[in-house]
Protein backbone atom coordinates (compact mmCIF):
# COMPACT_ATOMS: atom_id res chain seq x y z
CA UNK A 1 0.00 0.00 0.00
CA UNK A 2 2.84 2.36 0.88
CA UNK A 3 4.50 1.88 -2.51
CA UNK A 4 1.20 2.54 -4.28
CA UNK A 5 0.67 5.74 -2.31
CA UNK A 6 4.20 6.87 -3.13
CA UNK A 7 3.65 6.01 -6.81
CA UNK A 8 6.96 4.17 -6.95
CA UNK A 9 7.38 1.81 -9.92
CA UNK A 10 7.24 -1.86 -8.99
CA UNK A 11 5.81 -5.09 -10.37
CA UNK A 12 4.66 -8.18 -8.50
CA UNK A 13 6.30 -11.35 -9.75
CA UNK A 14 7.09 -14.80 -8.41
CA UNK A 15 4.36 -17.06 -7.09
CA UNK A 16 1.75 -14.32 -6.83
CA UNK A 17 2.19 -13.47 -10.52
CA UNK A 18 2.01 -17.15 -11.48
CA UNK A 19 -1.21 -17.49 -9.51
CA UNK A 20 -2.64 -14.37 -11.16
CA UNK A 21 -1.94 -15.71 -14.64
CA UNK A 22 -2.87 -19.36 -14.09
CA UNK A 23 -5.37 -19.43 -11.22
CA UNK A 24 -3.30 -22.25 -9.73
CA UNK A 25 -3.35 -20.78 -6.19
CA UNK A 26 0.07 -22.22 -5.42
CA UNK A 27 1.10 -21.43 -1.81
CA UNK A 28 3.95 -18.93 -1.65
CA UNK A 29 5.90 -18.01 1.46
CA UNK A 30 7.08 -14.59 0.36
CA UNK A 31 6.33 -11.68 -1.91
CA UNK A 32 8.60 -10.89 -4.86
CA UNK A 33 8.50 -7.35 -6.19
CA UNK A 34 10.48 -6.26 -9.22
CA UNK A 35 11.90 -2.86 -10.03
CA UNK A 36 14.70 -1.44 -12.15
CA UNK A 37 18.17 -0.90 -10.79
CA UNK A 38 17.66 2.85 -11.26
CA UNK A 39 14.62 2.85 -8.94
CA UNK A 40 15.90 0.34 -6.39
CA UNK A 41 17.38 2.71 -3.83
CA UNK A 42 14.39 5.03 -3.92
CA UNK A 43 12.10 2.08 -3.22
CA UNK A 44 14.25 0.74 -0.38
CA UNK A 45 14.57 4.19 1.19
CA UNK A 46 10.80 4.56 1.19
CA UNK A 47 10.31 1.24 2.98
CA UNK A 48 13.13 1.65 5.49
CA UNK A 49 10.84 2.74 8.31
CA UNK A 50 8.24 1.42 10.74
CA UNK A 51 10.41 -1.36 12.11
CA UNK A 52 11.32 -2.73 8.70
CA UNK A 53 14.94 -3.55 7.88
CA UNK A 54 16.11 -3.19 4.28
CA UNK A 55 19.32 -4.50 2.74
CA UNK A 56 20.93 -5.31 -0.57
CA UNK A 57 21.71 -9.01 -0.47
CA UNK A 58 23.46 -9.12 -3.84
CA UNK A 59 24.30 -5.91 -5.69
CA UNK A 60 23.79 -7.70 -9.00
CA UNK A 61 20.13 -8.57 -8.53
CA UNK A 62 18.54 -8.77 -5.06
CA UNK A 63 17.42 -6.59 -2.15
CA UNK A 64 15.37 -7.66 0.85
CA UNK A 65 12.90 -6.13 3.27
CA UNK A 66 12.54 -7.86 6.66
CA UNK A 67 9.73 -7.17 9.09
CA UNK A 68 9.59 -9.64 11.95
CA UNK A 69 8.96 -13.08 10.50
CA UNK A 70 7.87 -11.64 7.17
CA UNK A 71 10.09 -10.63 4.28
CA UNK A 72 9.87 -9.30 0.74
CA UNK A 73 12.43 -9.88 -2.00
CA UNK A 74 13.14 -6.85 -4.18
CA UNK A 75 14.45 -8.12 -7.50
CA UNK A 76 16.14 -5.92 -10.08
CA UNK A 77 18.05 -8.52 -12.07
CA UNK A 78 19.06 -12.17 -11.94
CA UNK A 79 21.80 -14.08 -10.15
CA UNK A 80 23.45 -14.95 -13.47
CA UNK A 81 23.35 -11.34 -14.70
CA UNK A 82 21.36 -12.19 -17.84
CA UNK A 83 17.87 -10.94 -16.90
CA UNK A 84 17.90 -7.29 -15.80
CA UNK A 85 14.52 -5.74 -15.02
CA UNK A 86 13.88 -3.17 -17.76
CA UNK A 87 11.52 -0.22 -18.05
CA UNK A 88 9.78 -2.00 -20.92
CA UNK A 89 8.47 -4.58 -18.45
CA UNK A 90 6.22 -1.87 -17.00
CA UNK A 91 4.74 -1.03 -20.41
CA UNK A 92 3.60 -4.65 -20.85
CA UNK A 93 2.49 -5.29 -17.25
CA UNK A 94 -1.07 -6.23 -16.28
CA UNK A 95 -3.24 -5.17 -13.41
CA UNK A 96 -4.36 -7.84 -10.95
CA UNK A 97 -5.55 -8.28 -7.39
CA UNK A 98 -2.79 -9.31 -5.00
CA UNK A 99 -3.40 -9.43 -1.24
CA UNK A 100 -6.55 -7.39 -1.76
CA UNK A 101 -4.81 -4.59 -3.68
CA UNK A 102 -4.88 -3.70 -7.35
CA UNK A 103 -1.27 -3.83 -8.51
CA UNK A 104 0.76 -4.38 -11.67
CA UNK A 105 2.00 -7.93 -12.18
CA UNK A 106 4.65 -9.05 -14.62
CA UNK A 107 3.35 -9.89 -18.09
CA UNK A 108 3.43 -13.63 -18.96
CA UNK A 109 6.17 -12.98 -21.52
CA UNK A 110 8.54 -11.37 -19.04
CA UNK A 111 7.50 -13.79 -16.30
CA UNK A 112 8.72 -16.73 -18.38
CA UNK A 113 11.95 -14.86 -19.13
CA UNK A 114 12.46 -14.13 -15.41
CA UNK A 115 12.09 -17.81 -14.52
CA UNK A 116 13.80 -19.57 -17.43
CA UNK A 117 17.25 -19.91 -15.83
CA UNK A 118 16.06 -20.99 -12.38
CA UNK A 119 17.05 -24.65 -12.69
CA UNK A 120 18.74 -25.67 -9.46
CA UNK A 121 18.74 -29.00 -7.66
CA UNK A 122 16.34 -27.78 -4.98
CA UNK A 123 14.45 -25.19 -7.01
CA UNK A 124 13.29 -25.47 -10.59
CA UNK A 125 10.71 -23.11 -12.12
CA UNK A 126 10.01 -25.27 -15.18
CA UNK A 127 6.54 -26.23 -13.98
CA UNK A 128 5.62 -22.55 -13.56
CA UNK A 129 6.69 -21.89 -17.15
CA UNK A 130 4.72 -24.86 -18.48
CA UNK A 131 1.58 -23.73 -16.66
CA UNK A 132 1.98 -20.12 -17.83
CA UNK A 133 2.22 -21.35 -21.43
CA UNK A 134 -0.85 -23.54 -20.89
CA UNK A 135 -3.01 -20.72 -19.53
CA UNK A 136 -1.58 -17.66 -21.29
CA UNK A 137 -0.32 -18.86 -24.67
CA UNK A 138 -2.41 -16.36 -26.63
CA UNK A 139 -1.17 -13.50 -24.42
CA UNK A 140 2.52 -14.32 -24.73
CA UNK A 141 4.46 -12.20 -27.21
CA UNK A 142 6.49 -15.04 -28.69
CA UNK A 143 8.60 -12.78 -30.88
CA UNK A 144 9.57 -10.67 -27.88
CA UNK A 145 10.26 -13.79 -25.82
CA UNK A 146 12.56 -15.22 -28.50
CA UNK A 147 14.39 -11.88 -28.69
CA UNK A 148 15.02 -11.99 -24.93
CA UNK A 149 16.66 -15.40 -25.17
CA UNK A 150 18.83 -14.44 -28.15
CA UNK A 151 22.05 -16.50 -27.86
CA UNK A 152 20.40 -18.67 -25.18
CA UNK A 153 17.71 -19.93 -27.55
CA UNK A 154 18.42 -23.57 -26.58
CA UNK A 155 17.10 -22.84 -23.08
CA UNK A 156 13.84 -21.61 -24.61
CA UNK A 157 13.65 -24.68 -26.84
CA UNK A 158 14.15 -26.96 -23.84
CA UNK A 159 11.21 -25.36 -22.02
CA UNK A 160 9.00 -25.68 -25.09
CA UNK A 161 9.84 -29.36 -25.52
CA UNK A 162 9.10 -30.03 -21.86
CA UNK A 163 5.75 -28.26 -22.26
CA UNK A 164 4.89 -30.52 -25.24
CA UNK A 165 5.77 -33.56 -23.17
CA UNK A 166 3.84 -32.43 -20.07
CA UNK A 167 0.72 -31.36 -22.00
CA UNK A 168 0.68 -33.46 -25.20
CA UNK A 169 -2.94 -32.55 -25.98
CA UNK A 170 -2.05 -28.84 -25.88
CA UNK A 171 0.94 -28.82 -28.22
CA UNK A 172 -0.73 -26.25 -30.46
CA UNK A 173 -0.33 -23.69 -27.67
CA UNK A 174 3.18 -23.14 -29.03
CA UNK A 175 3.23 -21.41 -32.44
CA UNK A 176 4.47 -23.68 -35.22
CA UNK A 177 6.70 -20.96 -36.66
CA UNK A 178 8.55 -20.70 -33.35
CA UNK A 179 9.35 -24.39 -33.14
CA UNK A 180 10.30 -24.43 -36.82
CA UNK A 181 12.73 -21.54 -36.28
CA UNK A 182 14.34 -23.06 -33.20
CA UNK A 183 14.62 -26.54 -34.69
CA UNK A 184 16.15 -25.06 -37.83
CA UNK A 185 18.75 -23.33 -35.66
CA UNK A 186 19.41 -26.67 -33.98
CA UNK A 187 19.89 -28.41 -37.32
CA UNK A 188 22.29 -25.70 -38.50
CA UNK A 189 24.21 -25.98 -35.26
CA UNK A 190 24.55 -29.75 -35.63
CA UNK A 191 26.47 -29.21 -38.85
CA UNK A 192 29.13 -27.20 -37.02
CA UNK A 193 32.03 -28.71 -35.07
CA UNK A 194 31.96 -28.47 -31.26
CA UNK A 195 33.49 -25.38 -29.69
CA UNK A 196 37.27 -25.54 -29.42
CA UNK A 197 37.23 -24.58 -25.74
CA UNK A 198 35.80 -27.02 -23.20
CA UNK A 199 33.07 -24.77 -21.86
CA UNK A 200 30.28 -25.28 -19.32
CA UNK A 201 27.31 -22.90 -19.42
CA UNK A 202 25.55 -24.78 -16.64
CA UNK A 203 26.64 -22.23 -14.04
CA UNK A 204 24.20 -19.77 -15.64
CA UNK A 205 21.54 -22.17 -14.35
CA UNK A 206 23.12 -23.18 -11.04
CA UNK A 207 26.59 -22.24 -9.82
CA UNK A 208 26.70 -24.98 -7.18
CA UNK A 209 25.36 -27.85 -9.27
CA UNK A 210 28.02 -27.36 -11.95
CA UNK A 211 30.84 -26.45 -9.59
CA UNK A 212 32.86 -29.59 -10.33
CA UNK A 213 32.79 -28.82 -14.03
CA UNK A 214 35.00 -25.74 -13.60
CA UNK A 215 36.86 -26.60 -10.39
CA UNK A 216 37.65 -30.28 -11.02
CA UNK A 217 36.95 -31.29 -14.61
CA UNK A 218 38.72 -28.40 -16.29
CA UNK A 219 35.83 -26.69 -18.10
CA UNK A 220 35.74 -22.95 -18.63
CA UNK A 221 32.64 -21.30 -17.21
CA UNK A 222 30.24 -19.30 -19.38
CA UNK A 223 32.16 -16.11 -18.73
CA UNK A 224 35.31 -17.62 -20.19
CA UNK A 225 37.42 -18.31 -17.09
CA UNK A 226 37.58 -20.78 -14.24
CA UNK A 227 36.53 -19.76 -10.75
CA UNK A 228 40.12 -20.42 -9.63
CA UNK A 229 41.19 -17.49 -11.81
CA UNK A 230 38.89 -15.00 -10.04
Amino acid sequence: MELLDAKLPFLVGGGYAVNAHTGARIPTKDLDIFTTRAELQRLLDRLNRGGRRVSIVDDQWLGKIDYGEHFVDVIFGSSNGIVPVQEGWFHHAREAQVLGLSVLVINPTELIWSKAFIQKRFRHDGSDIANIILKQSSQIDWQRLMAYFDAHWEVLLSHLLIFRWVYPSERDAIPSWLLDELLERLNRQRELPPTAARMCRGRLLSRSDYQNAVEVWGFLDAKGKCDDDQ
